[in-house]
C-alpha cells in the first residue's frame, strides 16, 4: 500500500513532538535509584488534595460520558474571573484549543505570525492545517510586538503570543498587548497564551481580562496543568468573543474534556491555599537559581514562569545526558529553538539545590579532565 500517496501533503514532513524521557526510563537505563524529573514545567507540589478527594468521590461515574460542555467549570470559572459563560471554550489541554483555532479559521496558505523560538504547538498546529508561519526573532529572548505587527499582511488569520513565554519565561507588559490590539487589523486574531500566568510577579504584567470585552479578535489561554498541577489530565480552556467561541465549538469532539478531569478543575479552583504555596515555592525557587546558576556563569534568562532557561555550553560540553546519568531529567535547549541552553523547571528547593550540586560537580569534572 502506498502510504505516502494517501497522507496528506501537509503532514508529511510534521516532526513529531517528543517529550523526553520518563522517570522510569531513566531509572532502567542509567541504573539510577533517585530520579528528579524537571523538564515539562509540571508543579512539584503535585495536584491539590482537594483535587484528589473530587476525582475519588467521582470514579464510579466514568461510565457516563462527560458533560460536553464543561457546564460546573465554566460558571466557576464566569465567576472566578468575572466574565460572561459564553465566552469560554475548553479543551483536552490548552494545546487542543490552539489545534481549534487553526482547525476553523486556517485554510491552506493563511499566515500565522510567532516568535522565534516559540511554543511547539502553535507551529505544529499550523503546519497541521497548512498554514503560511512567520517567525519573527526574539530581541532579548522576548517578543518584539512592533516586529511582529510589520510581518501582518492581508493574509495572516492570527498572531500567537505567550506570556509568559516558552521556552524563555520572558513577558509581554501592558504597553506591549496595548501595541499589538491597536496595531492588529480587528478581523486578525490575537492570540494572548498565558499558561503561566499564575506564577507572575512582576508589575507591569498585563490583565488581559480588562481588554476582552472591547476587543473581539483577542483570545486568552490559560490552563489548570501549571499551577493547579492537573497536567496529567489535561484541562485548557480558552476566553474570547461569543462568535469565535462559536466556531471553536463546531470543532471541537463531543467529549473532549474527561469528567474526573472537570471535577478536579472544580475543586483546584476551590484550594487557594495549594496555590498560594505553589506560587511561594516557585518564587523561592526562582530566587535561588537565579542566584546560584548566576554565580556559576551559567547566565540564568531572568524568568517570569516556573522554569529557568540557562546557558551551558560556555562551560560544559553536552549537559543534559550528564545530568540524566545523575538521575536528573531537564529538557536541552536544542530541542526549543536554543542550543547550548538547558530549560529546567523550577523544582522544590531540595531539588533545585540538588541539581546546583550535580552541575558543580560536573564542572569540577570539566576543568579536571
Amino acid at each position: 500500500m502506498d502510504f505516502q500517496r494517501i497522507a496528506r501533503p501537509q503532514i508529511k514532513d510534521l516532526p513529531v513532538y517528543s517529550p523526553g524521557m520518563g522517570t522510569d526510563e531513566v531509572r532502567r537505563r542509567y541504573g539510577v535509584t533517585d530520579v528528579i524529573k524537571l523538564a515539562s514545567n509540571e508543579n512539584p507540589l503535585g495536584p491539590s488534595p482537594m483535587a484528589l478527594e473530587a476525582i475519588k468521590g467521582s470514579l464510579e461515574e466514568v461510565s457516563v460520558y462527560p458533560d460536553g460542555a464543561c457546564t460546573v467549570l465554566r460558571a466557576r470559572l464566569a465567576e472566578k474571573l468575572g466574565v460572561p459563560a459564553e465566552r469560554f471554550i475548553f479543551g483536552n489541554g490548552t494545546d487542543e484549543v490552539i489545534d481549534f483555532i487553526f482547525f476553523a479559521f486556517f485554510n491552506e496558505g493563511d499566515a500565522a505570525v510567532m516568535g522565534d523560538p516559540t511554543f511547539s504547538s502553535y507551529f505544529l498546529s499550523g503546519m497541521t492545517m497548512g498554514a503560511s508561519l512567520r517567525y519573527v526573532p526574539l530581541h532579548e529572548h522576548s517578543h518584539h510586538v512592533e516586529e511582529m505587527l510589520s510581518a501582518v499582511d492581508g493574509a495572516t488569520k492570527a498572531v500567537f503570543v505567550g506570556t509568559p513565554h516558552n521556552p524563555t519565561g520572558t513577558i509581554c507588559d501592558r504597553e506591549d498587548l496595548e501595541t499589538m490590539l491597536g496595531g492588529l487589523p480587528p478581523d486578525v486574531l490575537l492570540v494572548w497564551d498565558e499558561a503561566y500566568y499564575e506564577y507572575v510577579d512582576r508589575p507591569g504584567y498585563p490583565e488581559s481580562l480588562d481588554y476582552i470585552m472591547e476587543y473581539p479578535n483577542l483570545v486568552v489561554l490559560r490552563t489548570f496543568s501549571k499551577v493547579y498541577g492537573l497536567a496529567g489530565l489535561r484541562v485548557g480552556y480558552g476566553i474570547a468573543h461569543p462568535q469565535i467561541v462559536d466556531y471553536l465549538e463546531r470543532v471541537r469532539p463531543p467529549f473532549n474534556v474527561n469528567s474526573l478531569a472537570q471535577v478536579a478543575a472544580c475543586a483546584a479552583l476551590d484550594d487557594t491555599g495549594h496555590v498560594e504555596r505553589s506560587r511561594a515555592v516557585n518564587a523561592e525557587g526562582k530566587r535561588f537559581l537565579a542566584s546560584e546558576l548566576g554565580r556559576l556563569g551559567m547566565d540564568p534568562i531572568p524568568t517570569q514562569a516556573n522554569f529557568v532557561l540557562f546557558r551551558f555550553d560556555h562551560l560544559i560540553e553536552s549537559l543534559t545526558p550528564k545530568l540524566l546519568a545523575r538521575g536528573i531529567i531537564v529538557r536541552d535547549g536544542a530541542s526549543l529553538g536554543y542550543p547550548g541552553y538547558v530549560r529546567m523547571t523550577i523544582g522544590t528547593g531540595e531539588q533545585n539545590a540538588a541539581v546546583i550540586g550535580v552541575i558543580e560537580e560536573i564542572l569540577a569534572e570539566e576543568e579536571g579532565g
